[in-house]
């Protein structure tokens, strides 16, 4: 399953990223859209290795507090569902 992330996040662009925010009901400004596709892109071998070292609340000022929110809730969801 790594590999298979590893494989993706390496072969992302923006518009993947864009489009996901999109399919979760996250519309995001093109600050925040690079901000995010940016943070994906350096740390996600990190946070693969230890999703539990993501701390929202460093970027809380990078985000619309609505689009912060909608954030949180989604990882959330993503971090029930996979027992994270």
């Amino acid at each position: 399953m790594k590999n298979l992330i590893i494989n993706y996040i390496s072969n992302m662009n923006i518009n993947d990223v864009n489009n996901f925010a999109i399919n979760n009901n996250i519309t995001l400004s093109e600050e925040e859209l690079i901000f995010t596709y940016n943070f994906i892109k350096k740390n996600y071998l990190v946070l693969l290795n230890d999703p539990n070292l993501l701390d929202m609340n460093k970027y809380k000022d990078r985000y619309s507090e609505e689009n912060y929110n909608k954030i949180n809730e989604l990882i959330d969801n993503y971090k029930k569902k996979y027992n994270i």
